[in-house]
């Protein structure tokens, strides 16, 4: 690990990928714990939501039963009756009025026992107190857990037995009246409904701790009933006034809850989730989850440093090797395995770049010391070219002298061409080209008078275009060798040049002797694949290696028979190229 943070990219690069990795691993941690508490918050909230339902299903039970009893002494003359004498303010009048009402053809029926075998049974035990009120008092039967039934008679309306408190029940009240009087009422019958028992039945549910709070402010805690803090917390969720949120109660404590109002009487189920319990029943749970993450984010640096390791290896012998080149050591340096990325790929090319660099610093060498000996003897042969100028200038004079004009211009054309050729001007215009093919095709004409004739139609656009130097006379010169005949009164040859919209064409077409088709296909193949060697025709193979050394890809040359007779030469010529030799020739 030293070897990568000693350089100070990847040092920095490392603690970038650090706290990178430690960001999204801490957000991921929290992103899931959320995640899961929201998921266990939202599966206590769908508890609660089932146990209220319950104990509203419960409360509707309940309701049905009462009415449908309702309905049963509504419906029973005798149970009717029974109900009146129950209404007396003693158990002896209640008796009393009993016998007097009864008649010896039908049995005595009894309110209480019909209560019981009607309504306390069918309830299974959660209607525990049945009374029936007047104007000034109320009689009670009492059932037991174990359905023992007690009596109380003369009870004041006032009296605490029949105050309404969320601890005792819920009160489900009917009014009683007789038909038999003109549906006048006489008393009202009230039902308790005991919250044991309500609440008993839905504590199977994992809700948390729950409790229902009355619009009076009685808390009746469910299975809960000496928790303080669980009081307090109802209350302030009852009074919050949302149907769900979060109290604080510290730092690190926060507790969610949510409410449930009643349709049935008026109160409210509240039901409370500690965060912190269910984040410690789920601790398990958790610290796996942690484990998993810190897991990953160890494997994900240690991948990291292994591949800055390797890269940075890659580096320091891409630096090495630099340092070799400046110092002149062009030694081969140890092989090394090469990774498939840039740094390998960095470090491969550089090395090779080394050893082409000795191997063209060697070439080179020698080819300076070739160069010298070649100026050398260029020097010792410099007089040559004067030697023939001065000739060819002597002969010429001697025409003119026996009035022999033709003889001496063609003497001139062949020293000003002889002159041009030996010039060290390599680069010259397309005009100063077609000037040299001019002079050349001037001899020839010279040569074979009224049998040769030759026409040049080039555009003023390619005039001023950069080529390399006497490379139309040996096209021309191949028509004289392969194509010219001399018994034929009409040799012709053409050269044309026009503009294109991205490149410049020029044409050299003759009406001398095709190609045969098989010499022209290996010819074609020649020159597409730069194929020296295979070449016979090396006028046209030398032309083809400069134009295309000097224009690179941007140029194309193309040999074809013409349809009458003759050979065409096309020569194409980027106009994108033009303009980057151009550049360069003003720099």
């Amino acid at each position: 690990m030293s070897s990568f943070l000693q350089i100070k990219i990847y040092r920095q690069k490392f603690i970038a990928y650090v706290i990178f990795v430690l960001t999204i691993g801490i957000a991921l941690g929290i992103l899931t714990c959320a995640m899961l508490l929201n998921q266990w918050v939202g599966d206590a909230r769908i508890e609660a939501t089932n146990a209220f339902a319950g104990v509203e299903n419960e409360l509707q039970y309940d309701a049905d039963r009462i009415e449908a009893y309702m309905q049963r002494i509504y419906s029973n003359h005798s149970l009717m009756d029974d109900v009146h004498s129950y209404s007396s303010s003693s158990v002896e009048g209640y008796l009393t009025s009993r016998l007097q009402n009864s008649q010896f053809s039908q049995p005595l029926v009894s309110f209480p026992e019909d209560i019981k075998t009607y309504l306390y049974s069918w309830a299974q035990g959660e209607i525990t107190q049945i009374s029936l009120h007047t104007n000034q008092y109320g009689n009670v039967v009492r059932f037991t857990d174990n359905g023992n039934t007690s009596f109380m008679f003369g009870l004041p309306n006032t009296d605490e037995a029949f105050h309404d408190t969320l601890l005792k029940g819920f009160v489900y009240r009917k009014k009683l009246s007789d038909p038999t009087v003109g549906s006048q009422e006489f008393g009202e019958l009230r039902f308790l409904v005991s919250s044991d028992q309500i609440f008993k039945s839905i504590q199977t549910y994992r809700f948390g701790k729950a409790a229902a709070v009355s619009a009076s402010g009685d808390i009746y805690l469910i299975g809960n009933e000496q928790d303080q803090e669980l009081k307090e917390l109802s209350r302030m969720a009852a009074a919050n006034g949302q149907s769900h949120g979060f109290i604080s109660k510290g730092l690190f404590k926060h507790i969610f809850f949510v409410t449930f109002p009643s349709t049935k009487f008026n109160f409210k189920f509240v039901s409370i989730v500690d965060l912190s319990m269910l984040i410690r029943q789920h601790a398990r749970m958790l610290l796996t989850i942690f484990l998993i993450i810190i897991t990953t984010m160890i494997s994900v640096l240690l991948l990291i440093v292994y591949n800055m390791r390797d890269d940075a290896r890659f580096l320091h012998r891409i630096i090495q090797s630099i340092g070799r080149v400046k110092t002149a050591n062009f030694t081969p340096n140890r092989p090394a395995r090469y990774r498939r990325n840039e740094y390998g790929m960095i470090a491969r090319e550089l090395d090779d770049m080394i050893q082409q660099l000795d191997k063209h610093i060697r070439n080179e060498y020698l080819l300076k010391l070739k160069q010298q000996e070649t100026e050398m003897k260029a020097l010792q042969h410099q007089i040559n070219p004067h030697f023939l100028y001065n000739t060819l200038e002597v002969i010429r004079s001697t025409a003119l002298v026996n009035q022999d004009r033709d003889t001496a211009d063609a003497i001139a054309t062949l020293g000003a061409l002889y002159r041009e050729i030996v010039k060290k001007e390599n680069i010259i215009s397309i005009a100063s080209e077609l000037e040299l093919l001019q002079k050349y095709l001037e001899i020839m004409e010279f040569k074979y008078p009224e049998r040769f004739y030759y026409q040049v139609n080039v555009e003023p656009a390619l005039l001023s275009i950069p080529t390399v130097k006497f490379w139309m006379q040996p096209l021309a010169e191949n028509f004289f060798i392969h194509g010219f005949i001399a018994s034929k009164e009409l040799n012709l040859y053409v050269v044309n040049g026009w503009e294109a919209e991205d490149h410049y064409v020029l044409e050299f077409v003759d009406n001398g002797r095709g190609i045969h088709e098989e010499r022209l296909n290996t010819v074609r193949s020649t020159l597409s694949s730069h194929d020296d060697t295979s070449s016979k025709s090396i006028g046209l193979r030398n032309v083809n290696t400069r134009l295309h050394f000097f224009y690179g890809n941007s140029y194309s040359i193309k040999i074809e028979n013409n349809e009458e007779a003759g050979v065409k030469i096309s020569v194409r010529i980027s106009k994108e190229v033009i303009e980057h030799v151009q550049a360069d020739d003003c720099g």
